[in-house]
């Protein structure tokens, strides 16, 4: 079955902060309309983490069926790639967390939403399905959309546009325009993490079948793709604040960007796709560290 240390592993912590940060800045939002609930962001933590976990479960399992993670792959060896657990006792893991999932969202929801929102609770108890499919099918089965190269617009979807928006919704029940710049800002970080990712696996990707984006467009241009990520994030940032600051002191909030930068810097100077693994975890913190900041600053403080 597999001891606790080797499902910890297979849950892969270190990418639960970037999972979380779209949640941390929906309720950042909420709380700026005045409309926080604090069980909703406790219960959407937990939802999100749920998730996160269900899909580092099925990533495992589908490269690892496929084959994909091989001796070529540079990153860290994976629970059924080294065969601390076999196929069988995985798959059981994934439907236990699934299982997780479906009472956390059914108890997400019962807290956010009264009977006269019946047809809103019903549209997100079908988006949060969507959820638990989208992170099963990122890399399992024959039609894997993680194999298709369209990885990048199911993470920008799901952690920026749904994890700020429809969390930030649960509060406030309505999606005022200036906050999408942080949904979109929130969703290109994510897809700047999966597309280190994809820069450092894209030999073995290739070989393996997995066109993600960066076996499409070639290691160089993916950089280039990378840079343009960031970029917009960092001005979509830029423009909310911009339209919402009331003392100045709401611009120290740029300061998140610094170690992203330095990445940035850095990033375009690497030949080597195995000096791109500790990257990632840069990124992912740096990206938990903007949305903290960002809840910090806006919490409790009311539109002007």
């Amino acid at each position: 079955m597999g001891g606790i240390r080797t499902w910890l592993d297979a849950a892969r912590p270190r990418t639960l902060p970037l999972s979380i940060s779209g949640v941390v800045v929906g309720a950042g939002l909420a709380s700026y309309f005045g409309q926080y609930n604090g069980w909703i962001f406790l219960l959407s933590l937990l939802t999100t983490i749920g998730f996160q976990v269900t899909s580092n479960f099925a990533n495992d399992y589908g490269d690892g069926v496929k084959g994909t993670d091989n001796e070529d792959r540079i990153g860290p060896a994976r629970a059924l790639q080294s065969g601390q657990l076999t196929q069988s006792t995985l798959k059981r893991g994934i439907v236990l967390s699934v299982a997780i999932n479906v009472l956390l969202v059914v108890g997400l929801l019962y807290v956010s939403f009264d009977g006269d929102d019946l047809p809103l609770a019903l549209f997100f108890l079908i988006l949060g399905g969507c959820s638990i499919w989208a992170a099963i099918r990122y890399t399992v089965g024959d039609s894997a959309y993680g194999y298709r190269g369209l990885g990048d617009v199911f993470v920008f979807v799901f952690f920026g546009l749904v994890g700020v928006l429809g969390s930030m919704f649960l509060h406030t029940k309505q999606v005022p325009i200036i906050s999408v710049p942080w949904a979109i800002a929130i969703g290109l970080l994510s897809v700047g993490v999966l597309n280190l990712n994809n820069l450092r696996d894209h030999v073995s990707d290739k070989k393996a079948g997995k066109n993600t984006l960066v076996v499409k467009m070639g290691f160089g241009w993916g950089k280039k793709y990378h840079f343009a990520l960031l970029a917009i994030s960092f001005f979509c940032v830029l423009a909310f604040i911009g339209s919402t600051y009331g003392s100045g002191w709401e611009f120290l909030i740029m300061t998140a960007f610094l170690p992203i930068a330095v990445h940035l810097r850095r990033l375009m100077g690497l030949t080597e796709e195995k000096l791109i693994d500790k990257e990632l975890k840069i990124l992912a913190l740096s990206t938990f560290a903007l949305a903290l900041v960002f809840y910090i600053f806006y919490h409790n403080k009311m539109p002007i």
